[in-house]
């Protein structure tokens, strides 16, 4: 079968390699339709670690089970058509730690990564599959992981006691992971402060429902004038720059969520012991979410209330060029893989 892997970093090589076949507990997949996530890239050109290679990549899927291992303990069948992804953690869970016990089945010690959905086929842990109805199109594959990151860190605000309408920044609101988030904080009931650059992304986070969408220049001048700050920044944006802005648009008591992530270079957020204390801020982080966050996602998506924005949609033997384009900002919105046979 076909199959994209990191074999030098910069680059992946599409290779010819054997199909697998589903151990105890799994279930084979034959992948319709993959999505190519910027953690994709990140670990393509190697800017956060350097594992070692030949590895498989790729982690947002929607295909059809096509055969199960031995001990399946979940309600997953064969020909159940399923999204797969789960944010790239979502390979394994015990179940019995305490981060597992209390719902946070992503931070588990023993938690395993999908990596090798850029193939005509994958075998991984049944129970870490949702199915889905046939009304949920296959453009819909980003949602098990840019999708389920932006209703983890959305879903986070209530835990932190930050209520439906409260002013909240969403910050790179028009990319793969916030134009999602406007989606769901909208759905959820929040006043939302998109935050993007230029006027084609900005239109875009309008279209999205957002309550204002801001450009980033005018960002600060804007909430500080208008809203007197926010009571939450939810950065997606992957620079240091957004957290910093992000930290800059909190009220007193506000609070800055951080699911973006940055490449290793570009060093820390800057914020002195001081302002942390006198503003009284509160600086956490958001890791994707859990196989029923995914399945409320779903819903919300067949419903209607949440769509994915395709900017590219590309064979599998074009990732490379969508690499290079998603590198250069070529265009808006997630990519997509619908042909894993060219």
């Amino acid at each position: 079968m076909r199959a994209a892997l990191i074999q030098e970093y910069g680059k992946v090589s599409i290779v010819d390699v054997p199909k697998p076949s589903p151990a105890s507990g799994e279930a084979l997949v034959k992948i319709t339709t993959a999505g190519v996530c910027h953690s994709d890239l990140h670990l393509v050109m190697g800017d956060w670690m350097k594992l070692p290679t030949p590895r498989p990549i790729g982690h947002e899927g929607i295909g059809i089970v096509e055969e199960l291992g031995l001990d399946n303990k979940s309600d997953i069948k064969v020909g159940d058509r399923v999204i797969l992804g789960l944010g790239g953690t979502g390979g394994y869970w015990c179940g019995t730690c305490e981060y597992c016990l209390a719902g946070e089945t992503n931070y588990c010690p023993q938690s395993k990564p999908i990596f090798g959905i850029f193939s005509e086929y994958i075998s991984l842990w049944a129970p870490s599959l949702v199915k889905i109805p046939d009304e949920l199109s296959d453009t819909e594959v980003p949602l098990a992981c840019g999708g389920l990151t932006a209703y983890g860190a959305i879903k986070k605000l209530k835990r932190l006691n930050i209520s439906p309408g409260s002013n909240i920044a969403i910050i790179g609101a028009a990319g793969g992971l916030g134009h999602y988030a406007v989606q769901i904080a909208k759905t959820f009931g929040y006043k939302v402060i998109g935050v993007d650059t230029g006027p084609e992304k900005l239109e875009i986070v309008e279209k999205l429902g957002a309550d204002y969408a801001i450009d980033v220049s005018e960002a600060g001048k804007f909430v500080t004038q208008n809203l007197k700050g926010v009571q939450a920044s939810i950065v997606f944006a992957a620079n240091i720059s957004a957290y910093n802005l992000g930290l800059s648009l909190l009220k007193v008591g506000g609070t800055l969520i951080g699911a973006g992530l940055p490449p290793f270079s570009e060093g820390g957020i800057t914020i002195t012991p001081f302002i942390l204390i006198m503003r009284n801020l509160h600086i956490t982080g958001s890791k994707t979410g859990t196989v029923e966050d995914m399945k409320d996602l779903v819903q919300l998506a067949v419903e209607g209330k949440v769509k994915t924005h395709v900017g590219r949609t590309a064979n599998l033997s074009e990732l490379n060029e969508v690499f290079e384009e998603m590198l250069n900002g070529k265009f808006v919105g997630r990519a997509i893989i619908n042909n894993l046979m060219k």
